[in-house]
């Protein structure tokens, strides 16, 4: 699903470099649940970005499904974004003159879904992670784990292949973060490859393998005891 050979990141800022990445390879498999842990710093979002085609790499060479993606450009980019990757963030990034069923819609608006189907679709998908009485809230009259939902369930309503989850618990407290937790746990279950960036031990342990990077490098990964 996702293969990753000797990718380098380098941001120029003025006269200085800064490698982001440094030589990292990773596979990972269709339907695995993968946690990439490390603390701020470390890439790991870099890497994020990378995977979730928002960034290019400097150097080295991705592969999405088998298709090369490391050198596309930014349309062609966008068009994989939207037919495979779901994501999810830690600051949840509703709009917030829109209602949560209006904010699940936005993916399928930009996959031309017509109207009655993509509110049903997003109507569904706010049901299935426990929203179907919130659907005309706006984010502010919501819980911050609440509006996770809302953000989980906009992350899979185009039924991507992919989902990555980025500090997905990092604003919750631990009640709200167990909720949302379980949701991953249902998503993978139902056959979604997940991957998750985090600095917590606790919550990477969920995953079937662990990634760990610092400073660029990926420092070892193995399987969940």
């Amino acid at each position: 699903m996702i293969r990753i050979e000797n990718m380098y990141k380098i941001y120029r800022m003025g006269s200085n470099e800064v490698c982001a990445l440094n030589g990292v390879s990773l596979h990972v498999k269709p339907k695995e649940f993968v946690a990439i842990i490390g603390p701020s710093g470390s890439g790991k979002s870099t890497l994020m970005n990378i995977i979730g085609c928002l960034d290019t790499p400097t150097s080295g060479r991705y592969f999405l499904d088998g298709e090369e993606v490391s050198k596309l450009k930014d349309d062609s980019l966008a068009s994989i974004r939207n037919r495979k990757i779901g994501f999810i963030f830690q600051s949840f990034n509703l709009l917030p003159k829109f209602s949560a069923v209006e904010n699940v819609e936005l993916p399928l608006i930009y996959m031309g879904v017509g109207k009655k189907e993509r509110r049903k679709m997003a109507i569904e998908a706010l049901e299935r992670v426990g929203l179907g009485n919130r659907i005309h809230h706006k984010p502010s009259e919501l819980s911050g784990g609440q509006q996770q939902r809302v953000a989980i369930a906009r992350a899979f309503v185009s039924k991507p292949s992919i989902i990555l989850a980025d500090e997905p618990t990092g604003s919750l407290d631990s009640k709200s973060g167990t909720e949302i937790m379980n949701i991953i746990h249902e998503l993978h279950a139902s056959g979604k490859t997940i991957v998750l960036i985090t600095h917590d031990n606790n919550i990477a342990a969920q995953a079937e393998r662990i990634i760990r990077i610092h400073d660029g490098k990926i420092l070892d990964e193995g399987e969940v005891a």
